[in-house]
């Protein structure tokens, strides 16, 4: 049975018994229904578009100066529209997770849709220019997440270099007193290392990689004015130059496949790629191809090119550590990311800015 989107769930409508009296009680629970559900018509609406644990980020208690519809991220929004065909011209805001499409098709069914927000890093996943010409707003997740995707970068680069993961597999697979013929690492200490996107987060990268006197360089849309590091103009350039490098850069149509073959031949045999940025930032299949033929020393990678699909070559290379788009997710991040939705859903709706705006 589909309940109706107006009435929370958690207060359930009893029916009249077969008595010509309704009891007092049960008249008691529907009217207050009612009422609740007059007065939430009455409040913009929020339209939750993600997968069902996604329903995580407007709980325990959102706002009360606006509506949550699909408050469990079931059904999916063209399902829903289709069930609740009343609710597409008076959906005012959308928050929508990585994955889940805000696109020219999805804006055309909300004519009234005033705010996209995402508690995600990177918005490739909405149309900001379609959003920047339909006068809709978009929020962010601002700088919540740059430390904590600092940390797993360089935390995914001594992994790799000094071949962590793989040692605890090759530990776990020995019988006692075999001899521990495990090959050789390599040292962080004093590496050349090229940041692809000097933003907050690549910031952040190279301010924790120069505790381990590294030799940094990067490369961006422009020459930072105010950062140190010698700046390369294009990203071949910059692993011709480098041991590693560690992608931190947003995914559009100028960076898609960013790393290329050229790019992993010039960074080398014994390179290192991290990605923390999107997957489709590295040609996949490539990379692939020069991991397997040692063309590179290895990867650590927490984004995938069509995720959540996952390569099943990278499973059986031991120069790889997989990680499964976890760099935001910490315990502190997730509390601060609901924190950040609300507070960009309440700042819109009393017509003030909102907190971490995109566009």
């Amino acid at each position: 049975m589909i309940l109706s989107p107006h009435i929370k769930t958690s207060k359930s409508i009893q029916q009249p018994s077969n008595s010509t009296q309704p009891n007092k009680a049960n008249m008691a629970d529907l009217n207050e229904s009612i009422e609740e559900s007059q007065e939430n018509n009455n409040l913009p609406k929020v339209f939750l578009h993600g997968p069902p644990e996604f329903s995580f980020i407007l709980q325990p208690n959102p706002s009360h100066n606006f509506h949550i519809l699909n408050p469990s991220s079931l059904p999916p929004l063209h399902q829903f529209l289709s069930l609740n065909p009343h609710h597409a011209s008076s959906i005012a805001a959308i928050v929508c997770t990585g994955g889940y499409t805000v696109n020219a098709d999805v804006l055309q069914l909300l004519p009234a849709l005033r705010l996209v927000c995402t508690p995600s890093a990177g918005t490739d996943h909405i149309d900001l220019s379609e959003c920047r010409r339909r006068g809709i707003q978009v929020a962010g997740a601002g700088n919540l997440f740059s430390e904590d995707v600092a940390d797993m970068a360089v935390a995914l680069l001594i992994d790799v270099s000094r071949k962590i993961s793989a040692a605890d597999r090759f530990l776990r697979r020995q019988v006692q007193n075999v001899s521990w013929n495990f090959p050789l690492g390599s040292k962080l200490t004093g590496k050349k290392i090229g940041i692809v996107g000097m933003g907050r987060i690549g910031s952040e990268v190279a301010k924790r990689l120069e505790a381990f006197s590294c030799m940094i360089s990067y490369n961006s849309r422009n020459k930072k004015p105010l950062v140190s590091y010698p700046y390369y103009s294009t990203v071949l350039e910059l692993a011709t130059d480098t041991n590693v490098l560690i992608l931190c850069c947003d995914l559009n149509d100028q960076t898609r496949h960013i790393v290329n073959k050229e790019v992993m031949l010039a960074l080398g045999k014994g390179g290192i790629i991290v990605n923390v940025g999107r997957g489709a930032l590295i040609d996949e299949k490539e990379l692939l191809k020069c991991l397997i033929e040692d063309e590179i020393g290895g990867a650590g990678l927490d984004v995938f090119e069509n995720e959540p699909h996952v390569p099943k070559d990278f499973f059986s290379l031991d120069n790889v550590v997989l990680s499964p788009h976890a760099a935001v997710v910490t315990s502190e991040s997730l509390m601060g990311i609901r924190q950040i939705v609300e507070q960009n859903l309440t700042a819109f709706f009393s017509n003030k800015a909102p907190i971490t705006p995109v566009i």
